[in-house]
């Protein structure tokens, strides 16, 4: 209903017949959330688990659900440390802080936006003395001076007739609730954002604890060519790289530190203090890896706040349409106003002095130059841009999902292979080394196999930390909110133990 004709003529005629006082009359379109095809599953969804969520023949779509509890989700990962951190949170992280002032704002807004609904009271005082011309021909106080003491008090309320202020309460607390639900995606962002890098520090500490050992084994092997090159049984070749590949490990090793100081010093800006007053113990203690059930594309409405948020502001916006549809139509005014006024103070409490004045005031525009219905079509062009942000925030958000849920499964299987690659070549190092000390073969093959080995576990512990980052990453697509009793998880570790 944006042709705003109709419901003009009604609402006048309306005024007309009794001054609209008992006559509500609301121009402008009615709200109606935009409409976005949901598939009923999502297509990277494991067919064996995803099957039995399958939506039954006209299942409803969902509504959108941002004041729902996200949980402690973090808490599926099994690591107190990670606990520990998380807690400190929402009561240190500033974008946060700025979200919760945004919404104090926007409450404060709303509220200001109900407050037209009061009529305004004003009182004051005022003493003036005046001095009148005495060459002023026609006026009996030329040449006088004459004193002027007032009190007074005035009131004037609108009633909301065509639902002006109506449209703009709504609009407001559409607003609020967006602001509500953007407060909720800047937590879910902040603790996934903290998850992620205590993943990462967890990482660089398992990988720290591989070329540690890695650096034992390398200068174990460097000895025994130092003894045998000393007993003139290997050549100054196999000791040179020996050596060469003993620093290069232990270079790798040193060059950890710089990632490990980045991780926690992000950490501990997300938690709202200096990185110097934090420290975070080593630990390559295991991080459980839940299986995180995605549910059905339908109920992603009810738990994204981003989705809900943009909904919001599409109904902001349709508020805004009838406050912009109410300007084609007349404002009614009520005001009184009285008081007291003499020319001597001592006066002013005699009943001589009182004055008041009352009197209802109907204002219409009859003519603006087109200003009111360029400032509806602009309300409306707003309005199908907040439906387009909505609607691609949808999709933004399934694609989410679909890109997370494809990084669980693939880098689950690849994990596997990997794991196969890390044996294999751990028995491949090991046979290089028994046939070097049988004399069988020189030191090329026992570095060539140690490198490789080296490699595919550095390659593991890559895939434990992609993994660990995607499940994250998957709980935050789906909103952070879901029943975590329902999740039957393995664990996993970001640490490989040497083999």
């Amino acid at each position: 209903m944006r042709n705003p004709s109709l419901s003009r003529v009604v609402c006048t005629l309306a005024v007309a017949v009794g001054l609209g006082l008992s006559v509500g009359c609301t121009p402008g379109p009615a709200y109606v959330r935009p409409s976005i095809s949901v598939p009923d599953h999502f297509k990277e969804a494991v067919p064996e688990a995803s099957e039995p969520q399958r939506a039954a023949p006209g299942w409803v779509q969902a509504q959108p659900n941002d004041t729902a509890r996200r949980g402690d989700w973090w808490t599926l990962f099994h690591d107190q440390t990670l606990d520990q951190l998380e807690a400190r949170v929402d009561a240190g992280n500033q974008s946060i802080a700025k979200s919760i002032a945004n919404l104090q704002a926007a409450k404060a807004e709303e509220k200001e936006a109900r407050a037209a609904y009061y009529p305004t009271i004003t009182a004051g005082v005022a003493a003036d003395r005046n001095h009148t011309s005495q060459n002023v021909v026609g006026r009996s106080l030329a040449g006088k001076t004459v004193s002027d003491y007032q009190a007074g008090l005035d009131v004037s309320w609108e009633p909301d007739l065509f639902d002006r202020i109506g449209h703009q309460v709504d609009a407001a607390k559409a607003r609020y609730q967006a602001d509500e639900a953007d407060l909720a995606s800047v937590r879910l962002a902040m603790h996934a954002e903290l998850a992620i890098d205590y993943v990462d520090l967890r990482s660089v500490d398992a990988e720290t604890a591989l070329l540690q050992q890695t650096v034992a084994d390398f200068t174990q092997a460097r000895d025994l060519v130092q003894v045998r090159f000393t007993g003139g049984i290997a050549s100054d070749s196999d000791l040179a790289e020996a050596e060469t590949q003993l620093q290069v490990a232990s270079a790798q090793l040193v060059d950890l530190g710089e990632s490990r100081a980045r991780f926690e010093h992000a950490i501990a800006t997300l938690i709202g203090v200096a990185p110097a007053e934090l420290s975070i113990a080593a630990s390559t203690s295991a991080i459980a890896m839940p299986a995180v059930p995605p549910g059905l594309p339908s109920t992603l409405l009810q738990r994204r706040p981003d989705i809900a948020a943009a909904e919001r502001r599409v109904a902001a916006a349709n508020a805004d349409v009838g406050e912009a549809t109410s300007a084609f139509f007349p404002d009614l005014l009520l005001s009184a106003s009285g008081g007291v006024e003499a020319s001597r103070f001592t006066q002013l409490a005699t009943l001589p002095s009182r004055f008041w004045a009352i009197g209802p005031a109907l204002v219409g525009t009859l003519f603006d130059g087109g200003r009111r219905k360029q400032a509806l079509h602009q309300a409306e062009a707003r309005e199908d841009g907040a439906a387009a942000d909505y609607r691609q925030t949808v999709l933004s958000a399934f694609q989410d999902v679909e890109d997370n849920l494809s990084s669980v499964h693939v880098l689950g299987e690849e994990a596997g292979t990997q794991q196969r690659a890390v044996e294999a070549s751990g028995r491949a190092e090991q046979l290089a080394l028994t046939r070097y000390k049988a004399g069988a073969t020189d030191y090329l093959e026992v570095v060539t196999t140690q490198s490789v080995s080296l490699d595919q576990r550095r390659v593991y512990v890559e895939l434990s930390r992609r993994q660990l980052e995607s499940d994250i990453r998957l709980i935050k697509a789906v909103g952070g909110d879901w029943d975590a009793g329902s999740l039957s998880g393995n664990v996993g570790t970001v640490a490989q133990e040497h083999s």
